[in-house]
């Protein structure tokens, strides 16, 4: 028999294929957390581990609880999930985080267009992520809706090549649509794991991609990001009806912002010095 595309008769049947869909996780030294992520997407067709070479079980888990896993070592975000993607057996993915899970809602939502009779109305469909802090579902302070495409077709988009923030870039005739049920997102364990990953990794790679795009700072702009940010966060943000984590939060957004311009400085400088 002919292969047929997704919900369109074939030829010599009239039944009616179902979507396939892909889960893709990437994942580094996530043991603690990999199999919950896992667990929340088992609906899937196939689960798909891209290990960025862990020392820890991560690959043994994810291999126990039935996924694929493949190893690469990490080339950056948006690249390690446009490998997962490739790599997929099938066309439709669903991109997934270690530390993120698929809430009841949306796992419904996503069934009902895998199953329906008549399959997907959009190439890629927009998601609300909901991040937990300080054991807290945090609704404001700019990290809600923080909507994410991550269910989508393969075949029209692909993830853009930027080092952090990564996001998928659609096709300019592909349509995209918005479910309301949300990823559940935990990646920040603590206080000083936050101070932590914005010292280690997200200043250092915001400021190189600032550098990159061609964006430069001052001192002017070094002093005042980090009152602007908080203000951005804690006000117009409405982070002070997060409470006392939406506070915390916002003073780590004015860090992060001193953070990425002062080492956009150091870079400026740097280059002037070599001159």
């Amino acid at each position: 028999m002919s292969e047929c595309r997704h919900f369109k008769f074939c030829a010599n049947s009239a039944t009616i294929l179902p979507v396939k869909i892909s889960a893709v996780i990437i994942a580094f030294n996530e043991e603690s957390r990999i199999a919950d992520a896992i667990a929340s997407v088992k609906w899937a067709d196939e689960i798909l581990v891209v290990d960025s070479e862990s020392t820890d079980r991560t690959r043994v888990i994810a291999e126990k609880l039935g996924a694929k896993v493949i190893v690469n070592k990490w080339p950056g975000f948006a690249a390690q999930k446009q490998l997962g993607t490739d790599t997929a057996q099938y066309d439709w993915i669903f991109s997934l985080d270690a530390d993120e899970r698929v809430s009841d809602k949306l796992r419904t939502e996503i069934l009902d267009i895998r199953d329906g009779a008549v399959g997907p109305d959009a190439e890629g469909y927009k998601i609300p992520r909901l991040t937990f802090y300080m054991g807290r579902a945090i609704r404001h302070s700019g990290w809600y809706p923080d909507r994410q495409l991550r269910f989508f077709d393969r075949r029209k988009g692909r993830w853009k090549n930027v080092r952090v923030h990564e996001s998928l870039e659609m096709a300019s005739d592909a349509r995209t649509k918005r479910l309301k049920g949300e990823i559940e997102h935990f990646s920040i364990e603590n206080s000083a794991h936050h101070h932590k990953i914005l010292g280690e990794r997200y200043a250092p790679l915001a400021a190189r991609q600032m550098y990159d795009d061609g964006r430069r700072t001052s001192a002017f702009k070094v002093a005042i990001s980090s009152p602007a940010a908080f203000i951005r966060a804690y006000i117009l943000k409405l982070g002070f009806l997060d409470g006392f984590p939406g506070y915390c939060i916002a003073k780590f957004a004015a860090h992060h912002a001193f953070l990425k311009h002062t080492l956009l400085w150091e870079m400026q400088r740097s280059d002037t010095e070599k001159q």
